[in-house]
Order: structure tokens, then sequence, then C-alpha cells
């Protein structure tokens, strides 16, 4: 983690600090109900979430082993370890730890960095479409009186089926018209910054090679419903560990509708993931979801929100780490090599287009 990381890493934490001492005088937290909801959690429902996860890195290896078959055929099992490496490096480094699974493929397959980033990209965006089309079709087929500020959440999840299907569109265009787009774009935000504008288009031409990754539609449907099943599953491992908290009525009758706006929630939390800091406000911001959107009791709320935090992100570190012991892995080097050879990767076919 570079210099600019611990300052904000530091900052954010001496915010939270500032936050939880105001806190501490404006809201009463009673810390017996809170070890009350832990000890009543029903434990068998959390392990159930915790294999459900543990079954999606399966999924991500067979994906992977897909999007990557034109270029090289591998063992889907055999990238499994660089999915539990990856997602254990971002667990306790951050996301700046992203580029450890492309680099760590890479590294195991003999194959250039660059292919497995654009691998990267495009799973990347089944990621988000997927989640978005299961998020968008629950909250849109959800019965009246199934979700709280319901025009609210509505109005989101159409949005959401909007954003899929422009998605879709746009995906569809780069595999078309690679070229095309990417000049389009390197010229659009050329008009701001030539810098910029280059390194739009290049990442739209590393997207397009990673399009190269699905020749047909067999391909493609295969990706996808990999994508749907292993989100689906994801998602059954919010609603179980919910529903563990049987203590609390409002999360004992978690429902599906429900669920997947708490998805949606600690889904964006994550996205700006700090090390060990990112931790905390990701915590903090799902339970505030709870109290405020379900009523949840805030102990309640909390202890919900830190073991999904556990069972859903936190859960994949001790079995990344020993296997990281048993590949000989350092989790920091491999981070930093990952971020150098993601620049060279990057700067490379800027500056063959620049020749």
């Amino acid at each position: 983690m570079n210099k600019k990381q611990w300052i904000v890493g530091l900052v954010v934490l001496a915010a939270l600090v500032g936050l939880f001492l105001w806190g501490r005088e404006k809201f009463h937290f009673d810390f017996h109900v809170f070890r009350e909801q832990v000890a009543q959690a029903d434990w068998i429902k959390i392990a159930i979430g915790t294999a459900c996860i543990y079954l999606g890195y399966v999924f991500r290896s067979f994906r992977w082993a897909l999007l990557m078959r034109p270029n090289k055929k591998v063992p889907p099992f055999s990238l499994l370890g660089t999915q539990v490496i990856g997602f254990t490096a971002v667990a306790l480094i951050g996301r700046v730890a992203d580029p450890v699974r492309p680099y760590l493929v890479a590294k195991k397959t003999g194959t250039p960095i660059s292919s497995q980033l654009a691998v990267y990209i495009v799973e990347r965006l089944f990621d988000f479409g997927s989640m978005a089309l299961i998020f968008s079709t629950v909250i849109l087929l959800a019965p009246a009186g199934a979700l709280p500020h319901p025009e609210i959440v509505k109005r989101a999840g159409g949005w959401g089926m909007v954003a899929t299907i422009a998605g879709a569109l746009f995906l569809a265009a780069v595999r078309l018209a690679g070229e095309t787009v990417a000049a389009f774009f390197q010229r659009l935000f050329g008009l701001a910054s030539k810098k910029l504008g280059a390194a739009v288009g290049d990442k739209v031409r590393t997207f397009r090679t990673g399009l190269d990754t699905m020749r047909t539609f067999a391909d493609f449907g295969m990706a996808a419903a990999l994508s749907l099943g292993m989100w689906g599953i994801i998602a059954f491992a919010y609603l179980e560990t919910s529903r563990a908290f049987v203590a609390s009525p409002e999360l004992a009758s978690m429902t599906w509708p429900k669920c997947m706006l708490l998805l949606a929630f600690s889904g964006t939390a994550s996205t700006l993931q700090l090390p060990v800091v990112g931790w905390f406000t990701q915590t903090g911001l799902v339970a505030a979801a709870l109290t405020s959107f379900y009523g949840v009791g805030t102990e309640a709320a909390t202890a919900c929100a830190a073991t999904i935090l556990l069972v859903t992100f936190l859960s994949v570190v001790p079995i990344g780490l020993i296997w990281a012991q048993l590949d000989h892995i350092s989790l920091r080097k491999v981070t930093h090599e990952s971020e150098v050879a993601e620049g060279v990767a990057v700067e490379q076919p800027a500056a063959n287009a620049a020749e």
C-alpha cells in the first residue's frame, strides 16, 4: 500500500473514531443485547451462508477458465487457488489488490498479463450485469408492501434494469465495432485531456480483446449462466446469514426483495474497500441501512452486518493465507508486482498506438 493510501486510511480511521465518540453520546448501544443477538444466532444458517460463498469461488474459477479458453485451455479447478488468494489479498490489503487475480492466473498459465486483465474486465462486467439483473427482477416483481419506501426502491430497480440493458448494448457495440467505439470515446474524453482520452480508448480496446474470449453465443450463454448462478448463490448467503439472527423478528423474517436491497447496500459499501478500516465502514453502513430501512434494532443490525462481512468477505482469509503459504506467495509482494505488471500492460498498447 502506497503513502497516499496510508494517509487516506488514517484520515478515515480518525473520522470513524470521532464518529464513534460522538455517537456514543447521542445513541444508546447495549453491548449485552449485542452479545445476546450473537449468542442466539442460528450458526447452522451462518455455516450454510459461508459454504455458499466458498462455492462461489468454484463458479469463478470455472468462469475464468471458460473466458480464457480461446487463448489457452486449462482445468477449471487449477484456477481455484488464484481466485481464493486474490480475494484474500483484497480483503486484507484493499481494492488496490484487485489485479492480483489476473496476475496470478497469468503466472500460473504462462499467458500474457494483458490477456488476463482483459478477462478480468469482462468478468467484472458479467458480475455487474448479473447482480443488476437479479436485483432489478426481484425488486420489480416484489408484491405490494414487500419493500420499505417502495416508490424509491422500485425506481432504483427500474434504473438497474436500464443500466443492464445499456451495458448489454455497449457490450454488443464493442464486440462488433470495438475500434470504432474506442476511437469515439478517445476523441470524446480527449476534449478534456488527451491523456485521459488515450487511457479510456485503451480500456475499451482491452475490453474488446477480452470479448474475443466469447466467440459464440454458446460461450456467452455459459458465462452468463455461471455468473447468474454464482450471484444467486451469493444472494442466498446474504439471506441465510440475515435469517440466522432469530432473536430479531425483522431479520428472522427477511424476504428475497429485502435481501436484494441489503445486497445492494453491502455491494455499494464495499466498492471503496480500504484495508481493515473498510471492514468497519462497511459494517457501519450496512447496519445503518438495516436500522433505517427495516427497523432492526441497533444491536441486532450491527451483529448482522458484522456477520455478513465475516461470511461474504472475510471467510476466505484463513483458507487464502494457508493456500498462499503452500504456494510460497507473499500477498504484499504479489500485490506490488501485480500493480507494476498492470501499469506496464496498460501503457504498452497506448505507446504502440502513439507510434
